[in-house]
């Protein structure tokens, strides 16, 4: 029998579910195997393994797991890791969510300026951990034919596709293919699918990909001249550091969780729901090249933080400390 301490991460997404959650849990996982037992699971209930910590994704959906391991071992560690829609929208109304900080004996956040986004109780307990992939060799052979930009998300409110088909329908003056935008991810909201498909069939600007592989998704990361990410909220994008470890900058949306990671002084950013500030930055990056390469550098200083090293430092350091303290 092995003489690892046992971690139970905790995701309310698998795998069937491909989105940031579970590549987060299957990440975390790899990098913590060298040093502990890992398992998975959905849901944790009273009878299952007994581990000697818990690490919980999502404050309001894994509540339930929160709660009860912390009844069954109020001595054992429980970290809870905060997502966008935690820190943006859920611990300021829900009752579960607010528990579950209040249950945690430290949390997780995503990116660097997530600690202010919390109560000011919770800030001395909190770690940020920025998210990391490995680096891809950047494309330098794009065309210069057309400015390709790639959205990638699941079509859900929280990810404001909305602003997307607003910015594709105010580039319908440039030429054909002048710019062109794919967009990668599920109809997770039936309306903005069918908004989606229509668009695609409309307007010369705009295609949906729907979901695709990751792997496939990587590649068209690294095939796009610009990432466009138009979310209302986020808690740190798996997108976002894929792009910028790929060479490809990005254009996104001034919120927290978009700041957090590409910085303050980021020239790249337009107002949350503005389509018009969004397809001005697009046309910018096409008729300006300088633009384009300004944003590349930027990025570019930013993509050490991406690094799994560093995470993987982050997650160890994190749980030997508490498990020794006990």
């Amino acid at each position: 029998m092995s003489s690892l301490s046992l971690v139970c991460i905790v995701t309310p997404a698998l795998a069937d579910a491909n989105n940031g959650n579970w590549q987060t849990a299957q990440r975390w996982a790899r990098m913590l195997a060298e040093h502990y037992q890992v398992q998975f699971t959905d849901r944790w209930q009273l009878g299952d393994p007994a581990p000697d910590a818990m690490i919980a994704l999502h404050a309001r959906r894994s509540a339930a797991s929160i709660q009860a391991f912390a009844d069954a071992y109020p001595d054992r560690l429980l970290i809870v890791a905060l997502t966008g829609t935690d820190l943006y929208r859920d611990i300021h109304h829900d009752e579960s969510a607010q528990r579950s900080l209040a249950l945690a004996d430290r949390l997780i956040v995503l990116h660097e300026r997530a600690p202010l986004d919390l109560p000011a109780e919770y800030r001395a307990k909190t770690v940020a951990c920025f998210q990391s992939t490995e680096t891809r060799a950047p494309i330098l052979d794009k065309s210069a034919m057309h400015l390709r930009a790639l959205a990638v998300g699941h079509l859900r409110a929280e990810k404001s596709p909305q602003t997307l088909f607003e910015a594709a329908r105010l580039l319908a003056a440039r030429g054909r293919d002048d710019i062109c935008i794919d967009h990668v991810g599920a109809a997770l909201d039936a309306a903005l699918g069918s908004e989606a498909e229509a668009l695609d069939q409309s307007n010369a600007h705009y295609r949906w990909l729907g979901a695709l592989p990751h792997e496939a998704t990587r590649r068209c990361i690294q095939e796009a001249h610009v990432l466009v990410h138009p979310s209302l909220m986020e808690g740190g994008a798996h997108v976002v550091m894929e792009a910028v470890c790929s060479g490809t900058p990005v254009l996104a949306s001034r919120i927290s969780g978009n700041v957090g990671m590409l910085g303050e002084g980021y020239d790249g950013y337009f107002p949350p729901g503005d389509a018009a500030a969004a397809a001005a930055l697009l046309m910018r990056c096409r008729d300006e090249p300088a633009m384009l390469r300004a944003l590349t550098r930027q990025c570019a200083a930013r993509a050490h933080l991406f690094e799994p090293p560093r995470e993987q430092a982050t997650l160890l350091k994190l749980l030997k400390g508490e498990l020794a303290s006990r």
